[in-house]
């Protein structure tokens, strides 16, 4: 039987509606030192519901949820579960965004291509009371960005496309006609070109290349 977690582990929720995302995020999560994952959610209500029944120290909140934003979420939370503390973890990299998530009381934002080491320090910080967004973060001019895709090949571009689709690596094989062995060796490949280290990663990528924003339609 499992020991149950220290008085000293930081207790964090994971709010993301693909649950791919989420498991992913999980993994990283439960495998660092001193965290440990108390709940998931995938919506809004959701959210508000676990957070209150289970009080975690960190959420981890994504900005599109299918019936509200984590911004929303953010500013409920910050009423009935004020000890805990909330990072946002989205594909969009907005202005506006930032700005907003200050407001509603977010003590961090990432991307979700950042690597997994650096979620579980940034979820440590906050824990320990450290606040890594603020005004220089949100009205920061940041430079122009590369498009990460342009080096990929078409079999590499439609890889890309049908990780985003939630296709397994058998499964995109049996769709393009190729090995699985291939799959792999081509998702490698793309990983590489885009700077990035998991399949979670990409996925996360193409669902906010895919949204018009980040806010709902």
């Amino acid at each position: 039987m499992p020991n149950p977690p220290s008085p000293e582990t930081v207790r964090v929720m994971i709010v993301d509606d693909h649950e791919i995302v989420r498991r992913g995020i999980a993994e990283i999560i439960d495998r660092a030192d001193g965290l440990d994952v108390v709940a998931e959610a995938g919506s809004r209500a959701e959210a508000t519901r676990r957070a209150e029944l289970v009080r975690p120290d960190v959420i981890l909140v994504d900005l599109q949820l299918p019936d509200g934003t984590g911004i929303e979420l953010m500013r409920e939370l910050r009423d009935s579960v004020p000890d805990a503390l909330p990072v946002v973890l989205t594909s969009f990299d907005d202005d506006e965004a930032l700005a907003e998530a200050l407001d509603a009381g977010a003590r961090a934002y990432l991307l979700k291509t950042v690597h997994g080491a650096e979620i579980s320090d940034v979820v440590r910080a906050v824990a320990a009371g450290r606040v890594l967004l603020d005004e220089r973060t949100v009205t920061r001019r940041r430079a122009d960005h590369d498009d990460p895709t342009a080096d990929l090949t078409n079999a590499e571009r439609k890889v890309l496309d049908l990780i985003g689709d939630g296709l397994s690596n058998r499964e995109i094989g049996e769709r393009l006609g190729v090995a699985e062995k291939t799959v792999k060796n081509h998702i490698t490949s793309l990983l590489a070109k885009m700077g990035l280290q998991r399949r979670t990663q990409v996925a996360a990528w193409v669902a906010g290349q895919r949204a018009s924003g980040w806010r709902n339609a």
